[in-house]
């Protein structure tokens, strides 16, 4: 198996902090269903959108 340079990966937006984000091994068997760039975006998708995220970091 040859190394790849982590610029070649495929990488996806976060759609809550909108940042980028790469392909992780653990991914690999589920890259199209991956949404959310951490686990904790993920909870603040589902505590109410990208808002709750940037509201909590302001404080």
């Amino acid at each position: 198996m040859k190394h790849r340079k982590k610029a070649d990966l495929p990488s996806k937006l976060c759609p809550v902090c909108e940042r980028p984000f790469t392909w992780r091994r653990k991914w690999a068997k589920d890259w199209d269903q991956v949404r959310y760039c951490s686990e904790r975006c993920r909870r603040a998708a589902k505590m109410g959108g990208a808002g709750s995220l940037t509201n909590a970091s302001a404080e």
